[in-house]
């Protein structure tokens, strides 16, 4: 299959799926204009991968920040891994926040509510990674 990858912008994240090296990544800020248009690609993507997947998906979200339009983007991606888990593949979502920011945490674990894939919070210090805040 296919890999997909659309490169980072100001207002919208890197996503690699690259089901070859098992990389299923979601990275950066997530505001864009249009975000239905933005995610149309992603959850195609998807919908394709459903039908061949591997036996294992991690999905790695890493969002500094993501406004309510990519939120519920982003649930129509949680839902499909739904399917993978109803398919009897193992699945997890590593959803990683920095350690200062207990409202991405907390939005994180509304969305593990809303979907039947295990969740992973990984907390990291940006001071820690060497990026100045």
């Amino acid at each position: 299959m296919k890999s997909l990858f659309i490169e980072s912008t100001a207002k919208t994240p890197e996503i690699i799926f690259d089901p070859e090296r098992n990389v299923f990544d979601i990275k950066g800020k997530s505001i864009p204009d249009d975000a239905e248009h933005f995610y149309n690609d992603v959850l195609a993507w998807f919908d394709d991968y459903l039908m061949h997947p591997n036996d294992e998906t991690v999905v790695t979200i890493d969002l500094e920040y993501f406004n309510i339009a990519s939120s519920k983007r982003l649930l129509f991606v949680l839902y499909k891994l739904n399917e993978l888990v109803e398919a009897k593949k193992n699945v997890r979502v590593r959803w990683c926040y920095n350690e200062d920011d207990e409202d991405m945490f907390e939005v994180g674990q509304d969305c593990a509510f809303m979907v039947n894939v295990p969740f992973d919070f990984v907390s990291y210090n940006l001071k820690e990674v060497g990026i100045a805040i």
